[in-house]
């Protein structure tokens, strides 16, 4: 089947061709620098209504972005060097009704999946503080007002977001306005664990039965995208590149792109400095999967080979069940757990086995790809 490609001579025009699809969810690859964040940008104004005085009467998009992370700034106490906060910018739509909704509450149980610290919203200043438990000789200590990492600090404002979005997809009233979930690259400062199980999250809140609101989703991060294409199996799944003055999106389908290569890199970067851990297991099997799905085959298992001049087939079994029960263990999403030596072997064994039967130029373990492949 031929892949589809659409060009546009504006960010406005492809806009307008995704808000026309009746497709309920749409999955954009691209690279930094492609107008991904624009193109969220522009989804936004699309949605919204203004008055002759130019103010918004309406709008119907949710975003998340650059833009909704500076939403949130940090005041450090220069003089005092004690009270350090995360100040919220209530002056926008995106804070509507947090008093009475009861935000900790629903962000928590969001965060703690992610992190080790605690915070507190104070309304009455629009304020955040943080805090975090050290354990110590006497048994364990809270430390307040601390000033968490930008990586945590990323982590809890995704959180925030996320309890939004299911404020909208509930249809609370102070988020009834929404009818789009835009979302840019929310894991460009996460580990593959962590894009592993915001990805998978994410899909489980998107999903959900009722939910009657669509979502756009963006990103660079090759192992978050393929994590997503195979949560949403009926999305829209496409590449977005700029070409002059030109934006090229071109449709994925099931058949497998840069970010399957990029997996297969990221594999190999893991075995060669011996880092493997048990979420590798769901990464390889989203490999087998590509390949059973581009070779014709029904299952992932069929793309297990082994290189034996007659095959085995309790080896193949045992092959076939170990990758299947490790990449559904919830450990593998949410703890970065070392595999044993012994799963190291038998991982390292199929994953050899796999480029030696389904042969990729070696030159891509050498060097990243820097430049799309089509």
């Amino acid at each position: 089947m031929a892949i589809e490609n659409f060009t546009f001579s504006e960010l406005s025009e492809l806009v307008e061709y995704i808000r026309r699809s009746p497709k309920k969810h749409h999955l954009i690859y691209a690279y930094n620098g492609t107008g991904k964040t624009r193109l969220s940008m522009e989804f936004r104004q699309a949605g919204k209504v203004l008055n002759e005085e130019g103010n918004v009467t309406r709008r119907d998009t949710l975003y998340f972005n650059a833009f909704t992370e500076d939403l949130f700034y940090w005041d450090n106490d220069l003089e005092a060097d004690t009270r350090r906060v995360l100040k919220i910018n209530e002056q926008s739509k995106f804070f509507d009704g947090l008093v009475e909704l009861e935000m900790e509450n629903r962000i928590k149980p969001l965060l703690n999946r992610y992190t080790d610290f605690n915070f507190k919203i104070n309304y009455e200043d629009w304020t955040i503080h943080f805090e975090r438990e050290i354990r110590n000789e006497n048994g364990s200590e809270i430390i307040d007002n601390i000033k968490v990492s930008r990586g945590e600090e990323n982590m809890f404002i995704w959180c925030f977001f996320l309890a939004i979005a299911q404020l909208a997809i509930d249809k609370q009233e102070a988020y009834a306005w929404v009818k789009y979930i835009y979302i840019d690259d929310p894991v460009s400062s996460l580990d593959d664990h962590n894009a592993i199980s915001v990805a998978n999250h994410l899909a489980y809140i998107l999903k959900a039965e009722g939910n009657e609101v669509m979502s756009v989703i963006s990103t660079h991060h090759s192992l978050f995208f393929n994590v997503l294409c195979n949560e949403f199996k009926s999305a829209n799944k496409f590449m977005l590149k700029k070409n002059d003055n030109e934006y090229l999106l071109k449709k994925t389908t099931d058949t497998p792109f840069i970010y399957h290569v990029s997996l297969i890199q990221s594999i190999q970067k893991a075995i060669d400095n011996d880092e493997l851990y048990t979420y590798h297991f769901n990464v390889l099997r989203t490999i087998l999967e590509k390949a059973a799905n581009f070779h014709g085959y029904n299952n992932f298992s069929d793309c297990i080979q082994l290189n034996v001049e007659e095959d085995i087939a309790d080896e193949h079994s045992l092959h076939s069940r170990m990758v299947n029960i490790m990449s559904h263990g919830g450990y593998s999403l949410f703890e970065p757990v070392e595999m044993v030596g012994e799963n190291k072997e038998y991982f390292k064994q199929i994953f050899e086995n796999y480029k030696s039967n389904y042969k990729f130029n070696n030159d891509l373990f050498v060097e990243e790809i820097t430049a799309p492949l089509v």
